[in-house]
């Protein structure tokens, strides 16, 4: 018997998990909650796999939906000036310089990263791994959606460029 969302939980396991969705969305989709830490791609009607996530803290959220609109291996990452200006001790070597991290195990953005648009424009959110492993299962992101590495690179694989990303 697989759990359905909305069923009481039991403790937070952040594996993947085939699991039964109350509500009907198209195969291929994302459907992402943040109160309960998890993130469902839906692969048939009303069935899914069921990641847990880490989320951004409370007034950094992203809700709506959006498109994945680029896809990166080993992704480059620079914080935004509202983050740089929001804790600049804890961005200083982006302070006043175009610098960018590289690709790579000491990068925040991990293993993967799934580029977050509406309307065509980049919205600055994404599902991305984290070298930060403690923090699925909790509020403490800048907005985006984070994964384990090992969960957001299966997630990669499964996901084409245009897929529907829900944010509730």
């Amino acid at each position: 018997m697989m759990p359905e969302v909305g069923q009481a939980a039991t403790a937070f396991d952040p594996k993947p998990q085939f699991v039964r969705i109350k509500k009907e969305y198209l195969p291929g989709q994302l459907l992402i909650l943040p109160r309960s830490y998890y993130l469902y791609f839906v692969t048939e009607k009303r069935k899914a796999v069921r990641y847990g996530v880490g989320v951004g803290k409370a007034g950094l959220e992203f809700t709506g939906t959006a498109t994945i609109d680029v896809k990166k291996e080993w992704p480059t990452w620079r914080p935004t000036d509202e983050m740089i200006e929001r804790s600049p001790r804890a961005y200083s070597k982006f302070i006043n310089n175009r610098y960018v991290q590289p690709g790579g195990p000491d990068n925040p953005l991990g293993a993967r990263a799934l580029y977050l648009f509406q309307n065509g424009v980049d919205t600055y959110f994404r599902i991305h791994g984290t070298i930060e492993p403690e923090s699925i299962g909790q509020s403490v992101s800048n907005g985006c959606i984070r994964m384990l590495n090992e969960h957001v690179a299966d997630l990669y694989e499964r996901v084409p460029i245009g897929t529907i990303v829900t944010v509730l």
